[in-house]
């Protein structure tokens, strides 16, 4: 399994194109936005991308997921279906995150394929396990590679701090609850990609973070 970084907007959020050395097919995680700088980027990787996975429906982490399925003829698959709500009205989610986007860019995102706890989603020979861990949004998951020992982790957990909880759907015990059941039992050497800031280890957070300690 490779992935490559590229930090979208003015939230600095971890977009991710992860592929398979093997295939060379790839996936594009939480496309949410500056549509031409991932196109530019996954042309330079000269990968196959074939599907668009998100991890939740907060617009920070979806804003370009049409445009480029648009422009790949790709499908949409995740978050889980709790997250039905955000993803019908991004325009509202702008307004509260004070976002300055025209509301005829702003388009509703109907995914695919909604993803239920212990889906699997493969990215050539690569298999990822879809984990729904609610509490930052309703229908929040991650994804879970095994064999590398590696999470795609959304907004749930960061280097030393912990998804915030005070958008709507939000949930504070509801997400510790998803990190101590869902994320702490995968093991301490497993490397997460967060939805924002630096990649940690579950083991870093397990014994540093002031959130779970």
């Amino acid at each position: 399994m490779q992935y490559h970084i590229v930090p979208v907007t003015h939230f600095h959020q971890n977009c991710s194109i992860i592929w398979c050395e093997i295939t060379h097919e790839a996936v594009l995680v939480d496309p949410g936005g500056e549509s031409d700088k991932l196109r530019l980027e996954i042309d330079k990787l000269e990968v196959h991308v074939n599907k668009i996975l998100l991890t939740h429906g907060h617009i920070d982490h979806v804003g370009g997921a049409m445009e480029l399925q648009q422009y790949y003829s790709i499908p949409i698959i995740g978050p889980n279906k709790a997250d039905r709500s955000l993803l019908d009205n991004l325009f509202v989610q702008c307004s509260i995150l004070n976002v300055e986007i025209p509301s005829s860019d702003v388009t509703a995102i109907v995914p695919d394929v909604w993803l239920e706890d212990g889906d699997v989603v493969r990215v050539g020979c690569e298999v990822f396990n879809t984990l729904h861990c609610p509490g930052h949004s309703p229908g929040h998951v991650v994804y879970w590679n095994k064999m590398s020992k590696f999470v795609v982790m959304g907004d749930v957990l960061f280097k030393g701090s912990i998804g915030r909880t005070d958008l709507p759907g939000g949930n504070i015990t509801t997400l510790l609850h998803s990190i101590k059941t869902k994320l702490l039992p995968l093991g301490d050497d497993v490397q997460f990609l967060p939805g924002h800031g630096k990649m940690s280890t579950i083991g870093h957070e397990r014994a540093n973070n002031v959130f779970i300690v």
